[in-house]
């Protein structure tokens, strides 16, 4: 499966699609917003540039990009005028793969732009917004082109399923289970950390030929909190998403039980040495923060926690699935499953995944 031709979020605005189901994604980064804002400040003041250069990387569909965007104009022209230093252009750059749907984003410009003048006096910014196609694990824009990067729940996905979860027949190793689980042979766990090691260490690579010198990135990824694979995090919900994955692809026929004993996602959580350690093996950065937070699952709309978790995974999932098992699958039964399961797991034991906050500066 080639991810970069195939995944992609929900597009759209439907009850299923990832901008009405990104709720959770949208309180990371607003749990994090303030370290956002303090290091695109501190940037700015340590460079003033006259043109500033800012990347979204994984920015997706839906309102969360733009709305980022705003704070982070915002956060610049206040400090610009503490400072009493002329205000910069702001060049802006929204990357995601091919297939993301960026008609929905180019479409809430408008108000992007009016809400930045909203209630304000004076002659806004000049801001020049373009979308940037592509996989963040490679080289996106020219040479010292960048100030500030900024990727919030992407890094956990990685380029690509792990070649090393099949053998030499092209049959998997980690059968009956999408991710590394407690029933996986141990070399799942490698496969996923080595995958993990090659893609962060292009990502970081990549954006130091891009980054100015001093140049800042916040990235928010899921993790783990210690050094075993199977937590009771984000490794426990791909779990239950196994057994909800079984029970709904249409039985009876050797293809659909191949499909299913084939299908692993391409995600991995990491720990914080794990992070540490690819930063100071690549070279080019140094980490001015990494701290670990947790996301309560809010509800909305009076449903359950289940459904919530659910109808998040099915916008993130969607793609995946409909490409590997076509109609083999019916997807409202999968995630109805999931969710019913998740809802009984939370109901013995309260699981919160954790995610990183990580704040690297070029050298």
């Amino acid at each position: 499966m080639d991810v970069e031709k195939v995944f992609h979020m929900a597009g759209g605005n439907d009850k299923t699609s990832y901008a009405q189901n990104s709720f959770i994604q949208k309180k990371a980064s607003d749990m994090v917003k303030h370290i956002t804002m303090e290091t695109i400040q501190e940037l700015y003041c340590e460079v003033t540039p006259r043109s500033i250069g800012i990347a979204d990387l994984g920015c997706s569909t839906g309102s969360n990009s733009l709305s980022l965007i705003k704070d982070m104009v915002e956060a610049v022209q206040g400090t610009s005028r503490e400072i009493v230093h002329p205000m910069p252009e702001f060049r802006v750059y929204l990357n995601d793969l091919p297939t993301n749907d960026f008609n929905s984003v180019f479409k809430s410009l408008p108000d992007f732009y009016r809400d930045l003048k909203k209630d304000k006096n004076q002659e806004g910014p000049n801001i020049f917004i373009a979308g940037y196609p592509g996989s963040f694990y490679g080289r996106l824009f020219p040479h010292n082109s960048l100030h500030f990067i900024y990727s919030s729940y992407s890094l956990h996905w990685l380029s690509k399923v792990p070649p090393a979860l099949y053998d030499e027949r092209g049959e998997s190793i980690n059968k009956g289970n999408v991710y590394i689980s407690e029933s996986s042979p141990p070399g799942v766990s490698q496969a996923y950390y080595n995958q993990f090691r090659v893609d962060f260490g292009l990502f970081l690579k990549s954006r130091s030929e891009e980054l100015v010198t001093g140049g800042r990135m916040v990235l928010n990824l899921m993790g783990r909190i210690g050094q075993d694979h199977v937590d009771r995090g984000n490794s426990f919900f791909w779990e239950i998403f196994s057994r909800s994955l079984a029970l709904s692809v249409s039985p009876g026929t050797e293809i659909e039980r191949e499909k299913l004993d084939s299908y692993e996602v391409h995600f991995y959580a990491p720990s914080r040495d794990e992070i540490e350690d690819e930063v100071r093996r690549e070279g080019s950065f140094e980490i001015g923060k990494l701290e670990m937070f947790e996301i309560e699952r809010e509800v909305k709309n009076g449903e359950s926690r289940g459904t919530a978790v659910a109808t998040t995974a099915r916008a993130v999932q969607e793609s995946m699935l409909r490409d590997h098992f076509g109609n083999g699958i019916d997807l409202d039964n999968l995630f109805n499953n999931y969710g019913k399961m998740v809802d009984e797991e939370l109901g013995k034991e309260d699981i919160i995944p954790v995610s990183f906050v990580v704040v690297l500066k070029k050298l």
